[in-house]
């Protein structure tokens, strides 16, 4: 690793000032993706803010019926809360098939949200990569393609959000607190989280260098069947291929989101509403601007397939 200094603050926007107080600093909390990356090399911050004094590890009712997930929550214990599992299953499961459970235990909600791409050429620093070298080319474009998105990319990257727990919340229509050195606080949607790579890449998200998550809102339960489905290389420890988060009614309308195919959880009104009509209709809208390599072409099918399989398990469990 690099050289670097630490603090550890104790309120939000204190924590948000030291990171504008210190350019190239970063901010840590359960560490389980920035420590590796650190390690790597591939991100080497001159000052870390360590986040976990700052008390936003709490799951607290909203006034108008959800719930308030502080930035701090562990994945275990998001998985774990009763009224998670009872009103938003779709969370519950998501998580639960992510990583191990020793990384449940200190990744964060915010941490998970940030995560890095797994690209293979993001973590080879002898192979160019515009995501962690702006500008100097895309190995995963002409190479191996084989995990990498199949809709949403550039010219310029077409790496994947590995993120589970991201996929469900973009299904339950999450919105991110912010807050700002100055105090100052907004409401990001989860729907403009996560940047387009464009000619930006590296940019992964709408956050200002300066702006620390504080939660998570999950608005009012929907109800219905929720189902989390993710197809993998191997059973456990692996990312998406594709993987398929979905909130079912009885009359078979609802809420889908994929991912393992986009650089973020990849979500279509017009796929929510041609749910009815079968995992094909639906398909087709989600992915009708896909531009598969060779490598990953197979994706598209099994985005169906999976969909397929979560609505026949939803309509023999409602």
């Amino acid at each position: 690793m690099s050289p670097f200094t630490y603090e550890r603050p104790t309120a939000p926007a204190e924590a948000a000032a030291a990171i504008e107080r210190h350019p190239g600093a970063k901010f840590i909390a359960g560490g389980t993706n920035l420590l590796d990356l650190m390690k790597l090399q591939i991100e080497a911050p001159v000052h870390l803010v360590d986040v976990n004094g700052l008390g936003l590890n709490k799951i607290e009712p909203t006034t108008d019926g959800g719930l308030r997930v502080g930035a701090l929550v562990r994945n275990t214990a998001l998985a774990a809360d009763e009224r998670v599992r009872r009103d938003y299953g779709v969370l519950s499961r998501a998580l639960l098939s992510g990583a191990s459970g020793q990384l449940r235990n200190r990744a964060t909600t915010a941490g998970n949200l940030l995560q890095r791409t797994r690209c293979p050429y993001f973590y080879d620093t002898d192979q160019p990569c515009n995501k962690r070298q702006p500008g100097s080319g895309c190995s995963a474009i002409g190479g191996f393609s084989r995990p990498l998105a199949v809709v949403g990319g550039s010219e310029a990257c077409i790496a994947t959000h590995p993120s589970d727990m991201a996929v469900a919340m973009r299904v339950l229509d999450a919105g991110i607190e912010t807050v700002r050195p100055d105090g100052r606080t907004r409401v990001i949607p989860i729907a403009d989280f996560h940047r387009p790579p464009g000619n930006t890449p590296h940019i992964d998200t709408t956050l200002e260098r300066n702006e620390l998550i504080t939660a998570v809102t999950l608005p009012p339960p929907l109800g219905g069947t929720h189902l989390y489905r993710k197809v993998r290389d191997r059973a456990s420890y692996a990312f998406a291929l594709v993987s398929v988060a979905a909130v079912i009614q009885r009359d078979g309308s609802g809420r889908v989101a994929l991912g393992g195919v986009a650089h973020k959880p990849w979500r279509d009104a017009a796929a929510d509403a041609a749910l009815p009509q079968g995992a094909k209709a639906a398909t087709a809208r989600l992915l009708a601007d896909a531009r598969p390599t060779h490598d990953n072409a197979f994706k598209v099918p099994l985005a169906e397939r999976t969909l397929a399989a979560v609505l026949a398990q939803a309509r023999s469990t409602s």
